[in-house]
């Protein structure tokens, strides 16, 4: 397994544990690896309970890209607790882009993230 595609299995399982902590009782994901990209497709449903921790959600993941922090910190993604926004700012750290739909109950995200060479 090469860095990259660990890093991806960090992302899929961080989320897998954030959703979790929201109540999720289904989740999905699916990986598409593309040339020099790979797509994650997540899917969750959530206890409504905790809506307000979906409210920067957008922010979190589509906020400023640093290269360098990625590669220092990747490994400590699932250390926090589950539920946890600093998770959340470090995936955003780790992708390229998020297209994020939330639903009553149900999120969908699909996210981007461009493989370094």
């Amino acid at each position: 397994m090469t860095h990259e595609e660990k890093k991806t299995a960090k992302i899929v399982e961080e989320l897998t544990m954030f959703f979790f902590a929201l109540g999720a009782c289904r989740i999905t994901s699916k990986i598409e690896k593309e040339d020099q990209q790979v797509k994650i497709i997540f899917e969750a449903d959530y206890d409504p309970v905790y809506a307000d921790k979906l409210e920067h959600l957008d922010q979190y993941l589509n906020g400023q890209k640093n290269d360098g922090m990625e590669d220092i910190y990747w490994e400590l993604a699932g250390s926090g607790d589950p539920g946890e926004t600093s998770q959340l700012l470090l995936i955003g750290m780790m992708i390229d882009k998020a297209e994020i739909t939330i639903e009553k109950e149900y999120v969908r995200l699909e996210l981007y993230k461009d493989l370094l060479q």
